[in-house]
């Protein structure tokens, strides 16, 4: 007889949790009440009876998400001090200033918050449940927060789980502020550039924070160049590359919501902005279009191609084909930021696939820079799966 919320795992099947690895796997798991109900607090033994670690139990392939390896209870208290342990490492990587108030507060398992993300934009934080266990933890999450953050650094909370929760959950997107409530600023600032953030209906929690460095790398290549950004989502690359001093900038995005959205973040820090120019059209279509001349600096950071491990192969052909089609049109000299952000694609995949894009258009190709996401996007050494985004700059010849 197992005591409530114990699961016993089978027999060697602990090895991963020995190892510090964050999740359980349903196939890993010898007994469980039968009681249990998704999102319950569960302790995890061996099988010889060896406690494991505590966590949120679901149902599905990943069973058990691990808060901590000690025995310890899953309170206020406990989120008091792992979102004080975040915020402390925002302000040692000098994310909280004048110039910068669009930072991840919090990165799931690179936080040892697993199933759990913040984000922060001004006194905005965006919270996203991606497990039931953080979903029915949330107001406690938000009065742990309310006590994390210095006086007067939290005006509203904005929950945005309807689309990353296993299940439909009942929230309203349309009255989705649990603390707070709607304002007419929704401007943040990143690295002294101002952004709209469409936390309401914007993709993730509406502006991809995880690029910050990248997006300041590339400003420092801008000056003087044509400057393509494909898949322009917000006009991050591009708002940029116009403050590096590229000579033009011509944004991408099959989406005439993101074009427009990318027009507002433009004339939001250049006014009516001479050197830039927007389309809403297929990639694909737009690269063919284009003569081989026409920009020498191009960003490709399309959406992931695979969720899953069965469109990897796809994926990865897709990677190749994007690649080849802009490696083609670039002139000698070019710079090509090339991204994906596919949790499941590895790094070294993704570089094979950009490989085999260089080799077909029979390119003397350099790589420059191998990048990541942004330093307030922690990966766990424990959990290499949170290491999503790759990146390379090539030298095109």
């Amino acid at each position: 007889m197992i005591n409530n919320n114990d699961v016993i795992l089978k027999p060697k099947k602990e090895e991963s949790l020995l190892r510090f690895h964050p999740w359980v796997f349903s196939g890993a798991i010898a007994q469980k009440p039968d009681n249990l109900t998704e999102g319950d607090v569960v302790k995890v033994f061996a099988s010889n009876g060896t406690f494991l670690g505590v966590g949120h139990y679901q149902i599905g392939s990943i069973a058990v998400r691990i808060l901590s390896f000690q025995d310890v209870l899953i309170d206020k208290s406990f989120y008091v001090d792992r979102l004080t342990d975040a915020y402390n490492l925002r302000v040692k990587l000098g994310l909280i200033r004048a110039d910068n108030n669009a930072f991840r507060l919090v990165h799931g398992e690179g936080d040892n918050l697993p199933g759990l993300i913040i984000d922060m934009y001004g006194k905005t934080a965006v919270m996203q449940a991606h497990s039931i266990g953080i979903h029915c933890d949330k107001n406690l999450i938000i009065e742990a927060l309310k006590e994390v953050l210095p006086q007067g650094m939290l005006q509203n909370v904005f929950y945005k789980s309807e689309g990353t929760l296993p299940f439909k959950a009942d929230i309203d997107c349309e009255d989705s502020y649990v603390m707070g409530g709607e304002i007419a600023d929704d401007a943040a600032l990143e690295n002294g550039l101002k952004f709209h953030i469409d936390w309401l209906h914007g993709q993730k929690t509406g502006f991809f924070v995880d690029q910050r460095d990248n997006r300041s790398l590339l400003e420092k290549y801008s000056a003087g160049r044509n400057v393509l950004n494909m898949f322009c989502y917000t006009g991050g690359f591009s708002v940029y590359a116009l403050r590096g001093g590229a000579k033009n900038v011509m944004s991408v995005d099959s989406s005439s919501k993101a074009v427009m959205l990318t027009e507002d973040n433009v004339r939001l820090n250049f006014g009516e902005e001479a050197r830039h120019e927007s389309k809403a059209e297929d990639a694909f279509k737009f690269l063919k279009s284009i003569s081989s001349d026409t920009y020498d600096l191009v960003i490709l950071d399309p959406p992931a191609f695979a969720k899953h491990r069965g469109a990897i192969n796809n994926a990865l052909q897709g990677y190749k084909k994007l690649n080849l089609a802009a490696i083609e049109k670039m002139p000698k000299g070019s710079v090509l930021f090339t991204f994906s952000c596919s949790q499941v694609i590895s790094r070294e995949q993704f570089r094979l696939a950009v490989f085999s894009a260089a080799a077909l258009a029979g390119r003397r190709v350099r790589i420059l820079h191998q990048l990541s996401q942004s330093a307030d996007h922690p990966i766990n050494i424990y959990h290499p799966e949170g290491e999503y985004l790759k990146g390379l700059v090539l030298y095109i010849e």
